[in-house]
């Protein structure tokens, strides 16, 4: 699949919007070309960090895809909620954001917390989306545990306030190639993104609290692809076998790597999205590994 030339690409428009009384900062990027009526690509990120986290992936994709970013309420330039929020209610929330640009159908890809709001979307709006992409992510209280460390160490936003501590921990966190350069991980934590207020990342936590997809998995009907890092310390390896074997119409493409390798490692892991959001499917195979 060649690159097209860059003159294609429409320009990420970042700007703020007003959702059910919450000022939400949002990035957008139509789509041009083959892609102008296309649903666009919703990407949900991880806990606690701006849009900006997720600049690498977006930077592999086809510069001609519709891209929609936002933060999520509390964290980074979005307003804190006057109260805590559960999942359901932030996944009604995204798709009146999504209604108001214009967007009644969108694709969404999930990255690890984000990979839960993209699991709750896919069941509770399941005429809105089309496809969906599950990176790094479990299908929550009901899961196969990181260990106890690094539950522990994720239970707070120091590594997103503090660079020194980002890059100690980030190897035993994120594993991959952040156990040889954890450095990365404090870059990718503080050179370009936001956090915000510690309670957004709090509110973040509470969302999920008690939440699980186990029970409606196989409800979705959507096309679906599952990737995980066999060196993901956060997400064992066995949830997103667990959730491929569960979702009916489930791909599942494994990679040698770790919990944010589908941004530290774009280049590599965002052609198997492409193929996939294209309804391509011979870049898989049914071992959940890409061919040599």
């Amino acid at each position: 699949m060649g690159t097209p030339a860059s003159s294609d690409a429409a320009p990420d428009r970042v700007r703020s919007v007003s959702v059910r009384g919450i000022t939400a900062r949002i990035s957008v990027r139509e789509g041009v070309g083959p892609f102008v009526n296309e649903p666009p690509l919703l990407l949900c990120n991880g806990i606690g960090v701006s849009f900006e986290v997720l600049q690498p992936l977006v930077d592999a994709l086809d510069p001609r895809r519709g891209v929609v970013r936002f933060d999520v309420p509390g964290v980074g330039g979005s307003a804190l909620p006057p109260t805590p929020y559960p999942i359901a209610a932030l996944a009604s929330w995204v798709t009146r954001l999504m209604a108001g640009l214009g967007h009644q159908r969108f694709d969404v890809l999930g990255l690890s917390w984000g990979g839960g709001l993209a699991q709750q979307l896919a069941v509770q709006h399941r005429r809105r989306v089309r496809r969906v992409v599950l990176v790094a992510t479990g299908t929550g209280a009901l899961m196969v545990p990181a260990h106890p460390s690094v539950l522990l160490k994720m239970s707070t936003p120091r590594r997103h306030r503090d660079p020194e501590y980002a890059a100690r921990i980030a190897g035993d966190i994120y594993g991959g190639t952040m156990r040889t350069d954890p450095a990365k991980g404090a870059r990718l934590l503080h050179s370009v993104t936001r956090s915000g207020p510690r309670r957004g990342y709090y509110y973040q936590l509470g969302a999920m609290a008690g939440w699980t997809s186990l029970p409606f998995l196989r409800l979705l009907r959507q096309p679906t692809l599952v990737m995980g890092g066999t060196d993901d310390p956060i997400i064992p390896v066995a949830n997103p076998r667990l959730q491929a074997r569960l979702i009916p119409h489930a791909r599942l493409h494994l990679y040698e790597g770790g919990h944010l390798d589908i941004v530290t490692e774009a280049e590599r892991l965002v052609p198997v999205v492409e193929q996939f959001l294209l309804g391509l499917r011979p870049y898989i195979e049914p071992d959940g590994k890409a061919p040599a």
